[in-house]
Order: C-alpha cells, then sequence, then structure tokens
C-alpha cells in the first residue's frame, strides 16, 4: 500500500463557497492565500465522489422510519434517492460515481485482526437497505464501485489521486473524518445531511492540524470506533500539540525519550509500535486498483422509463415530482411510513385487529396540536409547589430527569421536568454550574425538590408518565426517593414497544417525529458533541430549560396518543400485566447487582494468559518456527507458503485469509497447526471480552451491575449491556470457570432457575404435534424420542450419537437451519443432512405447516404473534431479495416461539417478587439470562427459593404440555446452574 498524498505540500488557510458548494474544488496561486480551495468553473474533469456506505448510516439515524409500499424500510435510501437527484438536477462535476465497502474484511484486517471487529451488526431495519441504495445507483445510471479487499474510502482516494494526476477536480460527498486527510488543491469535501462545505478551517478545527498531518494526529490518538490502538492516555489535544511542536509521528516517537519523564514519555515509549500500526491502518491507499476508469464515470443520461419505474416502486413520488417526471399515483414514501403505523397501531387497516374509533381522542387531538412552549423555568420552592398542585389537580403529569451520566446507580440528578397538559411545562434546575458569562441563578438543592416533588411521585391518585421508566425510577432512587414507592407509573416507551417490536425504534425522538410530526431538540445540539461536548450541569440554565422541558412535553403527548392504541391493538394486557410491571422489577435487580470474585477472575486472566504462552510455543513448534500467533498476515504465510496447504485464498491485498472460517475448514482435513490457533483465538477472546473487563467493571462492593434493555428485540426478549451477562459461554470449560466467578455472598447461596426446552414445548404446542405433545407429557427425553421417531430407533439403548443428532435437529428446525448447516454441524454431507430433515418432517408434518402458517401470517400483515398476543414485526418479508427474504421467513417461524418463551419468564418474573415476600424469603432475584433466572437468598432459605421459583414459574402459562424448570443451588453460578 502506497501512502495517499493528494494533498502534499499544501499549506495556507482554505475555504469553500457556500453558494456552490458542489462545484469543483482547485487551487488558485496568486492570490492573498496560495492553497485557498475556491470554487471555479473549469474544462478540466470534475470528479463528485459518493461515499455510499458512510451516507447510507448517516441517512438512516438521521431521517424518520419509512416504508416502502411494499412493507420493506426505505428512509436511508429515501436520503440517498434524494442526495442523488440533487447531483443530477444541479448538473455538478463532469465525472460522478458512488462507492461502496465491498465487506468488512480488507487488508487491514490482516495487518490488525481486532480493526473494526467489535462493529455492532447493522441496525434490523437498515439491512435490507443495503441492496437498494445499490439499485438506486443503477436507476440514476451513475456507476456503483466496490471493490474486495479494499474500504470505500481507499478507493475514493485512489480516484482522487488519479483525475488530480489529469488536472482535474475532486468534490467527495461525505462527513468521514477518515477521509479528510485528502482535503487539499484540488480536493474538498461536502457533508450530504448537513450540506455544508468541509475544507482546511474545518479540518484544521477538528484535528488542530492541516490534513497531510491527520494521519499522524489519529495514529498518536487512535480511534475506539475503529479498534484502532494509538497511544493510550492521548487524545486529540495533546497529539496535535505533538505534531505540530515536531513534525510528524516517527518524529514524536524518537523524541520521546528525551523528553521529561511523565506518563505521556512512557506511554509513547512502550506504544510506539501500537502507533506505527495505527497510522498504516487510518492511511488510505491511494493506488487502489480502479475497478472502472475516471474516463468511464463521465455524468450519463437518465433513462427516464426506468428510473420512472423504480421510483414509482419505491413510492418515491416527490423525487419523481422535482426531477419534472411527473407525480404518479404512489404515495410519498414518509406518508406511506406514516399511514402505515398509524394503520397498525390504531388498527385501521389491520384485519385481525378491533374496530378503531371514529377518530383520534380529543386529548391525542390537543397533543398533536399544541405549541410546544415557551417553557417555565422554576428556581423556588413556591414555584415548583404550584406545578406539583397542578399535577395533582390533573391527576396527570409527565417526569423527565436530566443526570451527569448515563449510568442511573452512579448517575448525579442534574435537573428534572414536568408537564401538566400538552404545551404547559417546565424545568428545575438543580446543579448546573453556569459561567461569568451565563450564571446558572438561583437553583433549588436536589434535597428540596425531592421533599416537594415526594407527595406526587408517591400519590396514588395521579398518573406519572415517563419515557424509559427504569432509567427515572433509578435516578430518583439514587436521589433518595425508594423507587418502590413512586406510582401508579406509564411508560410511553414500553407502551409503544408493546404493540410496534420490530417495526420502528422506541425512542423519543423517533416517536415523536413519527406519531406528533415533530422533531425535538436533540441532546448533541445542547452539549454539542465529540470533544466539544459539555457536560449537561454547564448547558446554560435557559437553553435546558427548552431541551427537558420539551421532552416531558413530548412524553406527555405521546401517552396521549399512544395509550388509546393499547385496546385497538389487544396489546393492553400485554403492556398491564407484562411490560409494565416489570420495570420496577428489573431496576431493583440492577440495583441489586450480583458478586463477583476479583481474585478468582485475575487468577483467571493469568491462567488464560499462561496457557496462551503455552500454547504459542506448540504452535512454534507445529510451525517450525516463532511469529505472532495474531497476526493473519504472518499465519497465512507458514498456512499457505511455508508448509503449502491447500483451500488457501488471497485478499486484494495479497495476504492470505485465515478467519476462523478458513481455519475451521482446514482443521476439518485434520490439519493441526489452524486447530491450535483456533483455539488460542478463543482463550485470547474469552480473556479480552470477559475476565479482563469484568475486573474494569466491578464496583467497590465487588458487584458487577448490568443493565436489562427492555425494547430494543423483536421478539420481547431482554437484552443484558455493560456488561453483557447473557453471552458469557456455558458449554465450555473455561466460559464455566468465568460463571464461578459469580458468587454468593458469605452466608449466602446462589439458586438458578431454567426453563428446560421451553421453546420445544411451545413449538408443540402452537404446531399441534401429538408425539410432541405426548413425550412432553410422559416426561420422555424429547431428543431420544426424535431420533426413535425419525430414524426408527428403539429407545432402549439408544447410541449418544443418534441422540445428538436428534437434538440437533430439534433446536435447528426452531432457526431454520439449512441442510449445510445442519450437515456442517454434525460433520456429515449435506445431502445426509438434508435426508434428516426431510424425514423430520415426513414424521411431523404439523411442523411444516405450521412453518408455512408463519410465512403467510407475516407476508399477509407483516407481523406475526407470539401465543400471548404480542406483535413482532418481521421486515424485509415481501423483500425481492431472496436471501434476505429467507432470512425475515426465519424470523416469522421463530419470533412466536422465542417471544412466546419470553412472555412466559417475564410473566413469572413479574409474579416472583410477590411470592417471595408473601412466602417471607428475603431471596432477592439478581440476572434473567434467555430462559433462566438467578436468585441470592440466605443459606437456609435456598431450597425453599428453589422449590418456589419452579412453582411459580412452571405456572406463569397454560399450555398443551407442561412446563419444566429446572433448579440448582450453589455457592457460585456455574455450581447452581
Amino acid at each position: 500500500m502506497r501512502a495517499c498524498c493528494v494533498n502534499a505540500g499544501h499549506r495556507g488557510e482554505g475555504r469553500i463557497s457556500q453558494t456552490h458548494a458542489f462545484l469543483p474544488c482547485t487551487a488558485v496561486s496568486g492570490s492573498p492565500s496560495a492553497g485557498s480551495l475556491i470554487m471555479t468553473q473549469s474544462d478540466a474533469p470534475h470528479l463528485v465522489l459518493v461515499d455510499g456506505s458512510g451516507f447510507i448510516f448517516r441517512a438512516f439515524h438521521a431521517l424518520p422510519p419509512m416504508t416502502s409500499p411494499h412493507g420493506v424500510p426505505v428512509n436511508a435510501v429515501y436520503g440517498f434517492t434524494n442526495m442523488l437527484a440533487r447531483l443530477l438536477r444541479e448538473h455538478v462535476g463532469t465525472h460522478l460515481a458512488v462507492v461502496f465497502d465491498a465487506g468488512r474484511h480488507t487488508f487491514r484486517s490482516d495487518i490488525y485482526p481486532q480493526y473494526k471487529a467489535h462493529r455492532p451488526e447493522p441496525p434490523e431495519d437498515l439491512r435490507p437497505q443495503f441492496g437498494l441504495i445499490r439499485d438506486a445507483t443503477q436507476a440514476f445510471n451513475v456507476p456503483g464501485i466496490e471493490l474486495q479487499g479494499w474500504e470505500a474510502d481507499d478507493l475514493i482516494a485512489s480516484y482522487a489521486t488519479a483525475v488530480r494526476k489529469m488536472g482535474g477536480t475532486c468534490t467527495i460527498i461525505s462527513s468521514d473524518k477518515d477521509l479528510m486527510q485528502l482535503i487539499g488543491p484540488g480536493v474538498c469535501m461536502l457533508d450530504p445531511i448537513k450540506q455544508t462545505p468541509i475544507g482546511l478551517p474545518e479540518v484544521e478545527k477538528k484535528f488542530g492540524v492541516l490534513p497531510e498531518k491527520v494521519v499522524d494526529v489519529q495514529a498518536l490518538m487512535g480511534d475506539s470506533t475503529d479498534n484502532v490502538p494509538g497511544v493510550p492516555g492521548i487524545g486529540p489535544k495533546t497529539a496535535s500539540a505533538l505534531i505540530n511542536e515536531f513534525g510528524t509521528l516517527e518524529a514524536v516517537l524518537a523524541a520521546a525519550p528525551e523528553m521529561k519523564k511523565s506518563k505521556r514519555r512512557d506511554m509513547l515509549i512502550e506504544h510506539a509500535d501500537a502507533a506505527r500500526l495505527s497510522r498504516q491502518l487510518v492511511e488510505l491507499a491511494c493506488d487502489v486498483p480502479l475497478p472502472m476508469s475516471v474516463e468511464e464515470l463521465g455524468v450519463r443520461e437518465l433513462d427516464k422509463p426506468v428510473l420512472a419505474d423504480w421510483l414509482e416502486d419505491m413510492g418515491f413520488g416527490s423525487v419523481l415530482k422535482r426531477l419534472g417526471m411527473g407525480h404518479p399515483s404512489g404515495a410519498h414514501a414518509h406518508r406511506a411510513a406514516h399511514a402505515m403505523v398509524q394503520a397498525s397501531v390504531k388498527g385501521a387497516a389491520a384485519p385481525d385487529a378491533a374496530p378503531a374509533a371514529a377518530g383520534p381522542s380529543e386529548a391525542a387531538t390537543a397533543a398533536m396540536a399544541a405549541a410546544y412552549g415557551p417553557y417555565e423555568t422554576v428556581r423556588t420552592a413556591e414555584a415548583l409547589q404550584k406545578w406539583v398542585s397542578a399535577a395533582q389537580e390533573a391527576g396527570l403529569c409527565a417526569v423527565d430527569t436530566e443526570t451527569d451520566g448515563l449510568d442511573p446507580l452512579h448517575a448525579n440528578m442534574v435537573g428534572l421536568s414536568l408537564a401538566t397538559a400538552p404545551g404547559k411545562a417546565c424545568y428545575v434546575p438543580l446543579r448546573h454550574e453556569g459561567t461569568l458569562e451565563e450564571p446558572a441563578g438561583e437553583q433549588l438543592t436536589a434535597d428540596a425538590a425531592l421533599d416537594l416533588m415526594r407527595p406526587l411521585l408517591t400519590d396514588e391518585s395521579v398518573l406519572k408518565v415517563f419515557q424509559n421508566a427504569k432509567f427515572d425510577l433509578l435516578v430518583f432512587d439514587r436521589a433518595g426517593l425508594d423507587f418502590s414507592t413512586i406510582g401508579p407509573v406509564d411508560d410511553t416507551m414500553l407502551i409503544s414497544y408493546a404493540q410496534s417490536a420490530g417495526l420502528h425504534g422506541q425512542g423519543m425522538d423517533e416517536l415523536s417525529t413519527l406519531h406528533l410530526g415533530h422533531s425535538p431538540i436533540s441532546y448533541d445540539s445542547v452539549t454539542g458533541t465529540g470533544r466539544n461536548r459539555i457536560p449537561f450541569a454547564q448547558v446554560p440554565v435557559g437553553r435546558a430549560t427548552q431541551y427537558a422541558a420539551e421532552d416531558a412535553d413530548v412524553t406527555l403527548r405521546l401517552w396521549h396518543v399512544l395509550h388509546p392504541t393499547l385496546r385497538t391493538n389487544q396489546a393492553l394486557a400485554l403492556y398491564e400485566q407484562i411490560e409494565r410491571p416489570l420495570s420496577p422489577v428489573l431496576a431493583a435487580m440492577e440495583k441489586a447487582g450480583i458478586a463477583v470474585d476479583r481474585a478468582e477472575l485475575g487468577r483467571l486472566s493469568e491462567d488464560f494468559a499462561a496457557r496462551m504462552a503455552v500454547m504459542e510455543k506448540d504452535i512454534y513448534e507445529t510451525a517450525g518456527r516463532e511469529f505472532n500467533v495474531g497476526s493473519p498476515r504472518q499465519l497465512g504465510e507458514i498456512l499457505f507458503d511455508e508448509m503449502g496447504l491447500k483451500g488457501g485464498k488471497r485478499g486484494k491485498a495479497g495476504a492470505w485469509s485465515t478467519d476462523s472460517s478458513v481455519l475451521q475448514d482446514l482443521a476439518d482435513q485434520g490439519h493441526a497447526l489452524p486447530e491450535k490457533v483456533l483455539a488460542w483465538r478463543q482463550l485470547a477472546k474469552l480473556k479480552s471480552t470477559y475476565t479482563d473487563a469484568l475486573l474494569r467493571q466491578t464496583t467497590t462492593e465487588d458487584r458487577v451491575h448490568t443493565s436489562f434493555q427492555m425494547a430494543i428485540t423483536t421478539t420481547g426478549r431482554l437484552s443484558s449491556n455493560e456488561p453483557n451477562l447473557q453471552n458469557i459461554p456455558i458449554r465450555t470449560e473455561e466460559g464455566g470457570r468465568i460463571r464461578q466467578a459469580f458468587i454468593a455472598p458469605k452466608g449466602k447461596k446462589l439458586v438458578s432457575a431454567d426453563y428446560s426446552q421451553i421453546e420445544l414445548r411451545l413449538l408443540a404446542d402452537v404446531a399441534n404435534i401429538p408425539a410432541l405433545r405426548e413425550a412432553f407429557a410422559l416426561g420422555q427425553d424429547i431428543h431420544a424420542r426424535t431420533a426413535s421417531e425419525v430414524f426408527g430407533v428403539p429407545l432402549e439403548g439408544m447410541d449418544a450419537l443418534t441422540r445428538r443428532r436428534a437434538k440437533a435437529i430439534n433446536f435447528g428446525i426452531i432457526y431454520g437451519i439449512s441442510a449445510f448447516g445442519l450437515g456442517r454441524q454434525l460433520g456429515i454431507p449435506a445431502g445426509e443432512a438434508r435426508s434428516y430433515i426431510d424425514a423430520y418432517f415426513a414424521r411431523y408434518p404439523g411442523i411444516r405447516d405450521y412453518m408455512e402458517r408463519m410465512r403467510e401470517e407475516a407476508r399477509l400483515h407483516g407481523y406475526v404473534l407470539t401465543p400471548f398476543g404480542r406483535r413482532c414485526y418481521v421486515p424485509g418479508i415481501q423483500e425481492k431479495s431472496a436471501a434476505r427474504r429467507q432470512y425475515a421467513e426465519r424470523q416469522a417461524i421463530n419470533a412466536p416461539l422465542q417471544g412466546g418463551a419470553a412472555d412466559i419468564i417475564k410473566r413469572a418474573m413479574v409474579r416472583l417478587p410477590r411470592a417471595l415476600k408473601d412466602a417471607g424469603l428475603s431471596a432477592r432475584m439478581l440476572l434473567q439470562v434467555h430462559d433462566e433466572l438467578l436468585f441470592e437468598a440466605d443459606e437456609a432459605e435456598a431450597e425453599a427459593v428453589a422449590a418456589l421459583a419452579r412453582e411459580v414459574m412452571e405456572a406463569a402459562a397454560t399450555l398443551s404440555v407442561p412446563l419444566v424448570v429446572e433448579t440448582g443451588i450453589g455457592r457460585n453460578w456455574a455450581e447452581a446452574h
């Protein structure tokens, strides 16, 4: 890879005309600033490059949810289409292309396997839009360019370099900071969302250096988003100061030993190689083989019939109109999306929903019509008491808190807001700091405000509405008001989630845009972003009032609009009996946390490190020499160049691919080295992800406090983060040892209660499979029974292999496993696996009928129902792409089972705290991990707690097959499970 040198030698300030931001950027000699960027018309080629991959994510998060007439999410596609239409309508540039990432694996992954390794999967509603955006480029007759092994940024750098060599200019449509190193004479950027230019002043403001030094600054500061390591402890200010002082990264590293003794000096010396590696990762390549020449990218004539058909199909009528191509019958995309959501939520178009009311209620109409603000800043006890009295008189109010952190167990309340009617809201500042220019002014103390709010928050005759109530309940609890005394409570996030899981996000801003047609003030606009972000306590009180009071106002309006739809969508029981009462239960679990043995975690980390060292020696011996086991490039050279193993493939950068699938294939062929490296990698991941990370996340009381997310999944399952305790391995020895580090304090025991095969039991029930029902009713080994039914093998004397194959089929069917997947799992040919699946369906035809029924239900309504009435929306069920449609069909098949299991354990969780209290037991529920609940109990009560948990959990639902709960008691989680 050759470093990109588009801007080499550039100096001086830069400016870009705001009026003609799309026009070419050229260096003008003889001007007061010879390196200035200005806009001029020229006969030379002007290439406009659209960062397609970057734009997709920004448009997805910037625009409200929209769907096409086929029910497919299209908000990112709509934003992309508008941007392309504007480019072509304004006749900008002589050449145009859209550049995409071809995949996650690039040459950077070979250099550093951790590069971008921990990036989360794209949001569910975004996945089907990737292909549609590529379709958009074809419909507009614009080249779409991607190249395996290279990132879109490298292609953009290479095209920019090529067009500059031709004497032309380049405008990059992107706001990606990693592309800012390219800005220079003849190359500029434009933010496609904000429509603002990015030139030298913007680069210098962001990085503190000119573009040619950006990679050196990035190398020092690293990038946590992309897993670029950098030098620990060096942020953007320090990095830019060092580069400005010494000139280059190498000069900084060379000077480090002579610097005054300090932690910074030590870090620079210790992590010099990491800094050099980081520079390799952030520096763009400008000599990538171009899939198409610059000449081939000339702006092409539109094929209007083709474009019109595509826009019509997508429902983008407004784009057609702006392009002067007529206005078709198809509805504007966001209008169609809004209508679809309203229909689904209000029951207007759902064949199985109760008839909706003739129109919105008066309260809902008022909620939509009232003005947003002005709002009142409450600074005195008298003023706050007036608002409290107004809320009590109304019998309804919305409450919101502002804090100095996102962890409610450790955050301090900076202020609180209260709304008593649409448009009537206030903010109570408590801990604002103010400045000389803008003093905070008089404020109530947190204790004084809480004393005034307590009668309202605990008044059983006044309904308090929150958005994500669990967070605010814990904030009030930390401030000194026991959250269990606050009530009654409604939660707009959960009201929406109970009837629209998987249809759209449940954040307040998104719900407001969708249901109120109002975009609230954003947190970023109040606090700033990146290194310029300020704590909320430093936000001027006037601005904080508008932001925070609006939050309470919007929450109350959402309640007026959404709450009536619970009944019309048959979601009232789900919300009132499961989701709403679960919120304080989870709050109590988060507050309790779970004890961990820090010493044991430390020993595990040391043991894993020692074992990795031993494994490395074994790997060296097998390989015939020492090398960096964590380096895919070095491993590939040994496997394929030196050892001559067959089946290797080189990436575009020339390095051999050594990802886990490649190594597993080689291991399956009997090769020892890849098998040993796979084992080493697994241990390395356990060490970094679990033992080391958990040590950092324990509190001073040696407990870990996870956070349960209630409105994330499509199926109703809870998710856990910071830390994610639901993903700790259980079936490996190392995973078991990690669970041993979760302990009961002295005098206590951990009690585990786990539903046995609950999804299979639900399958037997909802699919009405007599043989499976009988097996469960008789308490038989379900996998042995399946093996006997499918393979014709007697139950007596059945071998373990046959049972294991039946088990793989039982669980695989639930998740729509393919013959290839089952074959790989069992180590048999795909053809043999297909015969097993066919035999399974032949013996249990009801399962195939159930699967087809769920597919059809999803196609007809856009969602499937759990046995308890939860709607699980299935985006992508109408996709033209077979792969994406089949993925959606698998979701439709599994959602009623996974969602039903989630509903059952949630019902049990809601009932257990009262059952424990009524039984006089002091045990606390600590964790929920899919089908398992974990309790902390006094040693003398452990058996009673286990018995009670089993009783309540098995009675949580009545099916045609019995629910069975297995319990265990131990000093640690592994022993209890």
